[in-house]
């Protein structure tokens, strides 16, 4: 009945109350729809959002979905939870000794000779029943939630990073094939010019402005190229590789894309996307470390308990005289600490209100930046609609000069106007394809997606 009565009693200290204050998310003002978006009929349904999509869906090109897989193979994490955790369970801990001495005979003492031998077992509990264990293992595991969190921001960052950059890459290929395309098609006005003005049908003047338009098509060409090169070796550093060629895939105007970005619930955002996740977790670490400070207040209680043999002879350790265990407790209450443990509760308590605002601030900036993503892409579509008619008026412009030139219904000047504007929309509408894309990758991005790993 005793042994049954304090091991009731230590079962009772060991699931004590944990002080200190129980995690509660903050309040946050959550929206009722992301600002930018198109708004949807009170009966429909809504749609799933894009963030809650794999990036190999959202990023179809197949040579895209490879150099994104190759640069998220690079990240690891690491785990070390256990180590706080353990400090709530026993130590126990066993050791043999053996010591033998002798001593020669002297003036003043006789030769002596000693054995001393000894096999024994030891515990050592401080019991957590104030929480403090449990306290710190909660704001442990937390952290390491938190890094976790931080581990998928950084993925989710990569992933955005590497598409924008492939994205840009193919922008820059396409306004070289369009440069590429112009000068062979001015030198052939040019070659042209040059054949009236001999035949005496046109004037000099006509072959300058002719070899204008072959010059300004020609210079643009070696400047894409460095950009191209500079380009390739940027993505090659974000893969983990040194400076190197990149393999293309699907053009930019094939990349596909729906004109409009499911951006699903705001209140989705505060647990799709790792940065939030991340400062909640280093919340309720903050939180938790409130707990161990205020434990500091209250009596420390430690059991220890020892057992084993001790014998001078080796060959009667294990017999039952050379038996022995103690077993003891001990209470330790803080008295005077000079202010140490109050200042100690009012620097967590501190810590935890910074949290607090540091994750309101999390979320107020990621709807922030949901918001305008979904207005820049929509925005940025309706810019590449009026480009492309833009584009397709100044090339009809353009081919009505050539046509009219040849006629001799016009100057040179008509043509040399016309085709730089054409040249001009050309580039601009390229520049408008890939600000779409860059759009969309950073609603993406904005939503939380792309940290998921195949």
């Amino acid at each position: 009945m005793r042994r049954l009565i304090a091991l009731s009693l230590i079962m009772l200290l060991a699931s004590g109350c944990a002080v200190g204050p129980n995690y509660k998310r903050p309040s946050v003002t959550v929206p009722g729809t992301y600002r930018g978006a198109i708004p949807q009929e009170a009966t429909q349904p809504a749609a799933e959002s894009i963030g809650d999509q794999k990036w190999w869906e959202v990023f179809q090109d197949p040579q895209l979905q490879d150099l994104i897989h190759t640069a998220t193979r690079i990240l690891q994490a690491q785990a070390q939870v256990g180590i706080t955790r353990a400090d709530q369970l026993p130590t126990i801990s066993g050791g043999v000794e053996a010591v033998n001495q002798r001593s020669a005979r002297s003036k003043f003492f006789p030769a002596f000779e000693t054995s001393s031998n000894q096999v024994d077992l030891s515990l050592a509990w401080e019991l957590d029943f104030w929480g403090k264990y449990r306290r710190a293992t909660e704001s442990a595991r937390a952290n390491l939630l938190a890094t976790q969190w931080a581990r998928q921001a950084v993925i989710s960052t990569l992933v955005s990073d590497v598409a924008a950059a492939y994205f840009q890459l193919r922008e820059l290929d396409l306004e070289l094939e369009i440069s590429r395309r112009t000068l062979a098609s001015r030198r052939d006005s040019l070659q042209l010019t040059q054949t009236l003005a001999s035949g005496g049908a046109t004037s000099m003047l006509d072959v300058r402005q002719a070899e204008q338009l072959v010059f300004t098509a020609a210079e643009t060409i070696p400047d894409l190229e460095r950009r191209i090169e500079q380009q390739e070796n940027f993505l090659s550093i974000l893969l983990g590789n040194n400076p190197g060629p990149i393999t293309r895939g699907t053009k930019l105007t094939e990349q596909p894309h729906a004109p409009e970005i499911p951006a699903g619930l705001p209140s989705s955002l505060l647990e799709r996307r790792p940065d939030i996740r991340q400062a909640e977790a280093q919340l309720i670490a903050a939180n938790a470390q409130i707990g161990v400070a205020k434990a500091a207040y209250f009596p420390q209680i430690t059991l220890t308990a020892s057992g084993g043999y001790q014998s001078s002879a080796l060959t009667s350790l294990f017999t039952g005289p050379a038996g022995l265990w103690n077993f003891g407790g001990s209470l330790v209450q803080p008295i005077f600490t000079g202010g140490r443990i109050r200042s100690n509760v009012k620097f967590t308590e501190a810590r935890q209100q910074e949290a607090a605002l540091i994750y309101q601030q999390t979320v107020q900036q990621a709807f922030r930046g949901v918001s305008d993503a979904l207005v820049e892409y929509r925005k940025d579509r309706e810019f590449r609609e009026q480009q492309e008619q833009l584009t397709f008026s100044a090339q009809d412009a353009a081919r009505l000069s050539e046509t009219r030139y040849r006629g001799g219904a016009t100057s040179y000047l008509e043509v040399l106007t016309n085709e730089t504007n054409y040249f001009d929309a050309e580039l601009g509408l390229a520049q408008a394809q890939l600000n779409e894309l860059l759009g969309l990758v950073r609603i993406y991005s904005n939503l939380g997606g792309g940290w998921q790993e195949q």
